[in-house]
């Protein structure tokens, strides 16, 4: 370039006279604004929060109502400034909801896992001997104990736990599966890209709806290294079906010589068959079919951390953990805490510590008191402005487990209406304002009602459910 000749470059946009972008504030300008309206707001949320609005501005050609751009900036930076992730309450009627990070963690298992971070710990030490130790042999003794496997192993999440026992057992081979069982999980999860990754071959076996022990062994073979049975987590198949069970699945791999997994997706260590719960649910009972592999997540029937179990004959399992993928699909010590917390916790009785496992047992009759003393509370936080009832109503455990489940529940009723008539549309404003409450309060809607499901509701989430409803109000403290 001819560095006698001055270039001049405009990086902004291009402002003809009159052109609305003119007005924008500056960035230092907007932060201030945010920061006078909202003391409280971290400095760097609202710059931040200013460069971003004014980018969209700018790009969109901003036309808009005086003070629109100073609101939007003002919820990026609030929105911003909440810690991720925030403390919701579950009021959906769904005890083990995805999107609220499933099954709640006891008390006692949430302070193991706090203690694990704040300070240095035995994760890979041996006190006794001074050496290098074992950082997954104790959560293996205790998944021994619970389920009676030969062996037990621990990885980050279920999704993991499948992805490990079909590298350790089948790579480079072919892993045997019916097409009724080729499920897609949330998250695009699927079961034949899970193969594929494993380095595995997939050969399908069967129907959509029906699948016989006889097509399971006409695709046995020479290439065959893993018989897989999968269940069907977050959906239901019925009518004219057919499937082969487990324990005729292993049956047809000892004859063979091939092992058998099981993704059983959820499962628990507390056996729920008596309290309606379907057999399936109990881990023990898998095991006990005598499978090379069973794997489930921990952190949904179990009631514990984000965890991947994986458990079954001491050869599978010694495989699993000599496989490269091991050492990058390993749990993290805040999460072998709290998953020892509650794995000691089955394994002494206190199984009534863990949310999820309460839920699933409490009495219908129980819930309905719970709701019925939650509506006056709501009542008086309303004074008058909702219409507040207790319906029945039916709650699901979700995650991914039991599909078609439920349990008998009750819920808190409420209704947007002025004088005798209902507004239009006010349930689903009503449900958004609550969720952006101060203490975001999660609750369905049906027709012109919102529901706040009084079984997944956790121990002084009653309070927080009338704090957040006054604030909606616009008559809280």
């Amino acid at each position: 370039m001819d560095r006698g000749v001055e270039v001049k470059v405009n990086r902004g946009f291009p402002r003809e006279p009159g052109d609305p972008r003119r007005g924008l504030p500056s960035v230092d300008r907007l932060a201030r604004d945010l920061r006078a309206a909202d003391p409280g707001l971290p400095v760097w949320c609202a710059v931040a929060a200013a460069r971003a609005t004014l980018a969209v501005a700018r790009e969109a050609g901003w036309v808009g109502a005086p003070g629109a751009l100073e609101a939007a900036a003002l919820a990026r930076a609030r929105a911003l400034a909440r810690s991720h992730p925030t403390r919701v309450v579950n009021a959906t009627g769904v005890v083990l909801h995805t999107n609220l990070g499933r099954a709640a963690l006891a008390p006692g298992a949430a302070a193991a896992a706090a203690r694990a971070g704040a300070a240095f710990t035995d994760l890979e030490l041996d006190l006794e001997s001074g050496t290098r130790g074992d950082r997954l042999a104790a959560v293996g003794a205790l998944l021994v104990e619970l389920s009676g496997a030969e062996a037990g192993l621990a990885v980050n999440n279920n999704a993991a736990a499948l992805l490990l026992a079909v590298d350790a057992l089948a790579r480079g081979r072919e892993v045997v599966v019916s097409r009724g069982e080729l499920v897609e999980i949330g998250g695009s999860f699927r079961i034949p890209d899970i193969v594929e990754r494993a380095g595995a071959r997939l050969v399908e076996v069967g129907t959509t709806n029906r699948t016989h022990e006889g097509d399971y062994r006409r695709a046995l073979g020479p290439g065959t290294g893993l018989l897989l049975k999968v269940h069907r987590s977050n959906f239901e198949q019925r009518g004219f079906v057919a499937e082969v069970s487990l324990p005729a699945l292993v049956a047809l791999g000892a004859e063979a010589g091939v092992p058998v997994a099981l993704d059983l997706g959820s499962a628990t260590f507390a056996d729920l068959r008596a309290a309606g719960l379907p057999e399936e649910s109990y881990a023990p009972a898998q095991v006990a079919t005598g499978a090379d592999l069973v794997c489930f997540s921990g952190d949904k029937l179990l009631g514990g951390p984000q965890a991947g179990l994986l458990l079954g004959s001491a050869s599978a399992v010694s495989a699993a953990r000599r496989s490269p993928l091991a050492r990058a699909l390993r749990l993290d010590k805040l999460s072998l805490a709290a998953l020892d917390y509650t794995l000691r916790a089955l394994l002494e009785g206190r199984g009534d510590e863990l949310p999820v496992l309460r839920q699933l047992r409490e009495p219908a009759a129980a819930v309905e008191a719970r709701a019925r003393a939650l509506a006056e509370r709501l009542a008086k936080a309303a004074r008058g402005r909702l219409g507040v009832g207790v319906a029945a109503v039916r709650a699901a455990v979700g995650g991914g487990s039991l599909p078609g489940f439920e349990l008998d529940s009750f819920a808190v009723e409420l209704r947007l209406v002025d004088g005798a008539v209902r507004l239009a549309g006010g349930a689903e404003r009503l449900a958004a304002a609550l969720r952006a409450a101060p203490v975001p309060v999660v609750a369905r809607v049906r027709g012109d009602a919102v529901l706040l499901d009084a079984r997944t509701l956790l121990p002084g989430d009653a309070e927080d459910c009338e704090a957040s409803l006054a604030t909606v109000l616009g008559h809280g403290d």
